[in-house]
C-alpha cells in the first residue's frame, strides 16, 4: 500500500467531524460551487461523489431528488456521510473505497460524476490521470464531470486569513517551495494539511486537456471572497449578499482565479461513435 494513501486515509478518519464542519465555517465555498452544479443537475439525475469526504455535496444533491453513490477513502468519512444522510432523511449509498481501485465496486455509469477531492492528494501524475479516466468510464457519454484542485495560491491564503503565520512559515522549507510554485507557475508536492498536491490555476486546463472533454467551466470555488470570509461573515445579511452577488458575476474570470483556495472544472464528456470512439 502506498504511504502517501495510507497518510491521507489516517488524517481523514481522524479528522471526519471537522471535515464535515468546514463548510460550514466556508459557507461561500458550497455555496458558489453548489450554485455552478445546479446548473446541470436536476431531480431524478444518478451522481457518483468520487473522494466526496463526509458527504456534503452527496447529501446535498440527495436532498435535490438525486440518486447519489458516494465511493470515499476513509471509512471515517463514509460512516459520517450515512449517519448525516439519516439524519437528513435521505439515501446515499456510501462505499469506503480507493478511487484508484473503483472498479472494485461495478457501479456501472452515471449522468454526473464527481471528483471533488482526490487530486488534492495524488502525488504521481500518472495516478491523477488514471483517477479521471475512472471518473470518466464511470460518466455516461454527454454527461458532466465536476474536478476540483487546490491552487497553490491557496498556502498564501491561508497566511492571510490566519495571523502569525508567515513569518514561521518564510523559516520552512516546504512553505517556501509553495511560495516558489506561486511565482514560478509550477505545482507543488509534499506536506501540506497531510500528503497534498497543488496546482498552479494556469497548469488546470493543460493537465485536462488530454480527456476527451469539452470544458464549460473552470472557476474559482470561493469567488473573491476567500481572502476575507471571516469579517465578511460579521457584516449585515444585506451586505453579505451583495458581495455574493458580486463574486458570482466574476467567478470565472482567470485574472481573479487565484482569489480562491479551490477551482472546479466543468465538463462535457464528448459522445462515442459506434466503435466506441469519442467524437
Amino acid at each position: 500500500m502506498d504511504n502517501t494513501v495510507e497518510a491521507v486515509r489516517g488524517y481523514y478518519d481522524e479528522n471526519a467531524r471537522l471535515e464535515w464542519e468546514r463548510l460550514e465555517k466556508h459557507p461561500f465555498e458550497f455555496l458558489l460551487t453548489t450554485g455552478m452544479m445546479e446548473r446541470y443537475i436536476r431531480p431524478g439525475d444518478s451522481v457518483l461523489d468520487i473522494g466526496g469526504g463526509p458527504g456534503r455535496y452527496s447529501i446535498h444533491f440527495a436532498q435535490r431528488g438525486c440518486r447519489v453513490v458516494l465511493a470515499e477513502l476513509s471509512q471515517s468519512n463514509v460512516a459520517l456521510a450515512r449517519e448525516k444522510a439519516a439524519e437528513a432523511g435521505v439515501t446515499v449509498e456510501a462505499y469506503a473505497c480507493d478511487c484508484l481501485e473503483l472498479d472494485k465496486l461495478g457501479l456501472g455509469q452515471f449522468d454526473h460524476v464527481f471528483l471533488m477531492g482526490p487530486l488534492y492528494h495524488l502525488q504521481r501524475e500518472e495516478d491523477r490521470i488514471r483517477a479521471v479516466e475512472l471518473a470518466l468510464k464511470h460518466l455516461k457519454p454527454g454527461g458532466m464531470l465536476y474536478v476540483s484542485f487546490i491552487l497553490t495560491f491557496a498556502g498564501v491564503i491561508y497566511d492571510l486569513q490566519n495571523k502569525g503565520y508567515l513569518v514561521e512559515d518564510l523559516k520552512n522549507a516546504h512553505a517556501m517551495a509553495l511560495v516558489d510554485a506561486v511565482e514560478q507557475g509550477g505545482d507543488y508536492c509534499g506536506p501540506g494539511f497531510t500528503e497534498v498536491y497543488f496546482y498552479h490555476q494556469r497548469n488546470i486546463l493543460p493537465f485536462m486537456a488530454r480527456f476527451p472533454l469539452e470544458k464549460r467551466h473552470l472557476f474559482g470555488q470561493e469567488g473573491i471572497l476567500s481572502p476575507n470570509y471571516r469579517e465578511l461573515l460579521t457584516r449585515s445579511p444585506e451586505e453579505i449578499q451583495a458581495w455574493v452577488d458580486l463574486a458570482r458575476r466574476y467567478l470565472e474570470l482567470p485574472e481573479l482565479l487565484s482569489y480562491s483556495e479551490h477551482a472546479m472544472y466543468i465538463g462535457r464528456k464528448l459522445p462515442e461513435n459506434d466503435e466506441g470512439e469519442n467524437i
